[in-house]
């Protein structure tokens, strides 16, 4: 019986199911810090007020982002020793939210938060973190310090306009995890799929809560720390040590939803004549962004959230298939597959629609 205990403590303790037990963890810390939050944010009016560019009708509270945040810091601070790395994507993330929470409460320019992304961005390169595939030379490091701050800051913004709709910025950040989980594993970075499967499970635990309909929005504060914990992740890990195209390629396709509608939406404001300077560039808001225009052609809100869940997910397949051995690459092969075919049902499912109307 002894024997026994033993080696169920033994295989408790290991890798493979430790990742289970943050995930676990990580879901229900958020679950009830939300419900804590959620009161907090109606208790001093920091809600989310209808306005022309909105799609929710009543004020709806926001600071649920500080859940995520909580949930995720402690479930790193208890299970993790901190590398140099980590230390800097903390500090970042803290600048992020801190600065999110300001805007959330009382509105700040784009300009200041362009500045605060800047600041976060360079706590994170100071810590080590950095791109970091160009030859070390003078112009070889400048470019890897400009490069990183324009992903960084650029995977924070594609983030932050996609918390457009209920659930879609936190669902997008859990499938994104899970991908970045996945492939953790198969390239052997424990430390690295611990931080990404708990970032799911914090994502998760709040999905319950910011799902149509949302009783609780994650805010400027939660999408922007959301975007940077992603874009930092992508920084950080050692995707293909042999085969610097995949590593770089692998982020790409992991969080090119993202990269997708930022750049289709700055070409398309450009050409319109809708922004004519950087200026007004980085104040700009609209209803233009992807999910806006899979809602202006027939599909409601969840086949849209759902539909683009799916998209993520096959592109994340698509990265984890640059990693996996042949056995793996069938069974990914498959669930890619199914997606797919799940993403036609919805588009026959709206099409049906449009045509009734």
């Amino acid at each position: 019986m002894r024997n026994l205990l033993e080696s169920l403590h033994s295989f408790l303790a290991g890798v493979q199911i430790r990742w289970l037990f943050l995930l676990a963890f990580s879901f229900l810390l958020t679950f009830f810090l939300t419900l804590i939050i959620r009161r907090i944010a109606i208790r001093f009016k920091v809600l989310d007020y209808p306005d022309e560019r909105k799609i929710h009708k009543k004020p709806i509270p926001l600071l649920g982002g500080l859940a995520i945040y909580i949930s995720y810091i402690v479930t790193i601070f208890l299970n993790f020793s901190f590398s140099i790395e980590l230390k800097g994507v903390i500090l970042g993330g803290t600048i992020i939210l801190f600065i999110g929470i300001i805007d959330d409460i009382k509105g700040l320019s784009a300009l200041w938060k362009l500045i605060g992304q800047i600041s976060a961005s360079s706590a994170l390169m100071a810590f080590g973190v950095k791109l970091s595939f160009l030859p070390n030379t003078w112009w070889g490091n400048g470019g890897e310090i400009i490069l990183t701050i324009i992903w960084v800051i650029g995977i924070t913004n594609a983030v932050n306009f996609f918390d457009g709709m209920d659930g879609l910025a936190t669902g997008l950040t859990a499938v994104c995890s899970l991908s970045f989980f996945i492939v953790a594993l198969i390239t052997d970075q424990p430390y690295l799929s611990f931080l990404t499967v708990a970032l799911a499970g914090s994502c998760l635990g709040f999905l319950k809560f910011n799902f149509k309909p949302a009783s609780i929005f994650l805010g400027d504060a939660g999408s922007t720390f959301l975007g940077f914990t992603l874009a930092s992740i992508a920084v950080m890990g050692g995707w293909a040590e042999k085969n610097p195209k995949v590593a770089l390629s692998f982020p790409i396709l992991v969080l090119s939803i993202f990269i997708f509608d930022m750049i289709y939406i700055t070409a398309a404001r450009i050409l319109d004549g809708r922004v004519k300077t950087f200026k007004e560039w980085i104040e700009f808001t609209g209803k233009d962004h992807f999910h806006h225009r899979l809602v202006t052609l027939g599909f409601n809100e969840v086949q849209t959230v759902l539909l683009i869940y799916l998209i993520t997910a096959c592109l994340g397949i698509g990265g984890i298939i640059l990693h996996a051995d042949a056995d793996l690459r069938i069974y990914f092969g498959f669930a890619q597959a199914v997606f797919i075919f799940v993403i036609i049902v919805l588009l026959m499912l709206a099409g049906r629609e449009l045509n009734r109307e």
